[in-house]
């Protein structure tokens, strides 16, 4: 395991920054792989050379999500704003932002992806939001996915907790590519597409592509957190179900 959750590196001449999730095989999306992103994105968001950000990851699966732990009471609250200051972090971000995903895609691992701009999965990819089963919901998700793939097809992956494979995940919109090699298949889209444009006109292109879309999802995002953090951690089964997963059994629900 590397000491940092995290592998940073500039390449294609410095046009490109890699982010490599690098605590596998979960790549838990955890306080620690959190701060890394977000300060990694925050030191080079000003880079006048870069071009674009592909974030992918070592080991067979992207990340099966979020620390369950960080979840509970006591530590929900800074967990949740961290990853969404982070999510904003994202948004914000004047450059493309590709994802190549491998394997499994949970929870707070697919909220990180969906906050990109383009998404290349693997072919045996699954993308799924499994939080409703521990009784919470996934609040980035819930601005992020109805933008991406229409309200029905959002409500069907946050209310059922289903993973999509990657054939759907395609024909939906949720991911953009297919391919054996999700990296290779965007380190080419890069050279082919992004690496001759002036660094400087792309962020304009960014920002104004982005703008309205931004504003909606970080405008949702405070209060989704709200209802998260001040509603939902208030009641029962929440805590039941994030607890009852931790102690490896059936939870039980009292729908309260």
């Amino acid at each position: 395991m590397s000491e940092s959750p995290l592998q940073v590196w500039l390449e294609r001449d410095g046009a490109l920054l890699r982010l490599r999730l690098a605590r596998p095989k979960a790549n838990i999306v955890d306080a620690a792989m959190i701060a890394a992103l977000d300060g990694a994105l925050n030191e080079h968001r000003d880079n006048t050379a870069l071009r674009a950000v592909l974030l992918d990851h070592e080991g067979p699966h992207f990340s099966f999500g979020a620390s369950v732990e960080e979840h509970l009471p006591g530590q929900c609250a800074a967990m949740l704003q961290s990853l969404h200051a982070l999510v904003r972090s994202m948004l914000n971000f004047p450059l493309p932002l590709l994802v190549a995903i491998k394997g499994q895609c949970l929870g707070g691992g697919l909220e990180v992806a969906a906050a990109g701009s383009m998404l290349f999965a693997a072919n045996d990819a699954k993308l799924g939001q499994p939080e409703i089963k521990l009784a919470v919901f996934a609040p980035a998700a819930s601005c992020l996915l109805p933008e991406r793939i229409g309200q029905a097809r959002a409500e069907d992956l946050l209310f059922s907790g289903r993973s999509m494979a990657a054939d759907e995940a395609l024909a939906s919109g949720l991911v953009d590519n297919l391919s054996d090699d999700p990296e290779a298949t965007a380190l080419a889209y890069f050279d082919q597409h992004l690496a001759a444009h002036s660094a400087s006109t792309l962020r304009f292109a960014v920002v104004a592509a982005r703008q309205e879309y931004r504003q909606r999802v970080l405008a949702k995002l405070d209060r989704v957190e709200k209802l998260y953090l001040t509603e939902l951690m208030a009641t029962r089964d929440a805590v039941e179900g994030l607890t009852a997963f931790l102690e490896k059994r059936p939870a039980k629900w009292e729908n309260r």
